[in-house]
């Protein structure tokens, strides 16, 4: 047995208009699918309050709370029709007649593309039909919010893809707010108005997918939004200049001075893209000077990892390039593109959000110093 008591999301605030689609992301344990069965009634709360609408819905019931979940397993009744699922829930719920329930099943059917399938089993349809079953059970309650957790993620990335834009039409058509949990940062940077960034429980960004991918608040958001990561150097900030072991980088008096006004101390991280690493002349100003690992070449896309003075970063490309295993490469990067972190409090102190929780943070994706 254990005395200790685990809090699964701490002191989390948020308001969501109506009508906004907004997906929670985060890794393994972060509490996402605990937040959203908060708000379906399926967890109770220890404090604070939901509210859907109007109505403080704390003490209300689940099945009183007019939202509809969609779960990662669907959740189907393996002996009844495609039909019977999509209205099983309505007839339990509601004082519809059979032919007003018969009209949303049909409806909703229609616009999930399984008109032809109300007369099937579970058992009988391939994965991508069955989540289209259990999203279209959900639309025929016609909710106040649609609950997702982790829909696609039983499906092959080519159907993936493909419902992500149908779940996006859909909302589109019904205007109802939507509340989506994923791990796949695709989905929350293709799909959403605002995305929802979680670690152990706490609030780290709340932005639209512009501003997480372009402006995180942190270290946790910079290193967990992108693929491939971020790339992370430990600097010191000497003068106007950014020195460490890969580089030495003169910045602007206005960068300088807003390091000089925001971060805590001479100890920082310096935070690039893949996609913002560029080549240069190894004489130009804050150029690096690298030994290329290795080339992967993905069709017109080119990953290149690079090593200066044993650390290690990445660079992304477009183009034709016919480099070796060992070349020397010279790149730079826009410091217009560049993200400086308080290594300290893990605060980007180039954005104007800061985390919610100052405990420090270390990238996993860095990678200096091998032995």
């Amino acid at each position: 047995m254990y005395d200790e008591e685990i809090v699964a999301i701490d002191d989390f605030s948020l308001e969501i208009e109506d009508g906004e689609f907004v997906t929670v992301v985060g890794p393994s344990g972060s509490g996402k699918s605990t937040l959203l069965r908060m708000l379906a009634g399926l967890e109770e709360i220890s404090g604070g309050e939901i509210s859907i609408g109007d109505r403080m819905v704390n003490d209300v019931p689940a099945q009183d709370r007019n939202v509809a979940m969609v779960f990662q397993n669907y959740a189907l009744y393996p002996h009844m029709t495609v039909r019977k699922n999509m209205s099983y829930g309505l007839k339990l719920t509601s004082d519809l007649s059979d032919a007003e329930i018969d009209d949303r099943v049909e409806e909703a059917a229609e616009m999930m593309g399984i008109e032809d399938q109300l007369g099937k089993k579970p058992a009988s349809l391939s994965g991508g039909q069955q989540q289209r079953v259990a999203t279209g059970r959900a639309i025929v309650r016609e909710p106040e919010v649609f609950l997702m957790d982790e829909p696609l993620s039983n499906l092959d990335a080519k159907l993936r893809a493909h419902m992500r834009t149908e779940l996006q039409r859909i909302q589109d058509d019904l205007d109802t707010t939507t509340v989506y949990v994923t791990h796949d940062q695709e989905e929350a940077l293709t799909m959403s108005d605002r995305v929802v960034i979680l670690d152990a429980g706490d609030l780290q960004q709340v932005g639209t997918p512009d501003e997480v991918f372009n402006k995180p608040a942190n270290l946790f958001v910079a290193d967990f939004i992108g693929s491939p990561s971020m790339n992370f150097f430990d600097v010191e900030f000497h003068g106007d200049t950014l020195e460490g072991e890969a580089l030495s980088y003169d910045v602007s008096p206005k960068t300088a001075e807003r390091v000089r006004e925001r971060a805590t101390s001479d100890d920082l991280v310096l935070g690039i893209r893949p996609e913002h690493v560029r080549f240069a002349d190894a004489e130009s100003v804050n150029a690096i000077s690298a030994e290329l690992d290795v080339h992967e070449p993905v069709g017109d896309d080119n990953y290149f990892y690079l090593r200066s003075n044993d650390v290690e970063f990445t660079m992304r490309a477009m183009g034709d390039y016919d480099y070796a295993e060992g070349d020397g490469i010279a790149v730079t990067f826009d410091e217009e593109k560049m993200h400086i972190f308080d290594r300290a409090s893990g605060n980007n102190v180039m954005t104007d959000t800061g985390r919610t929780t100052e405990t420090t943070y270390e990238p996993t994706v860095q990678q200096t110093q091998q032995t």
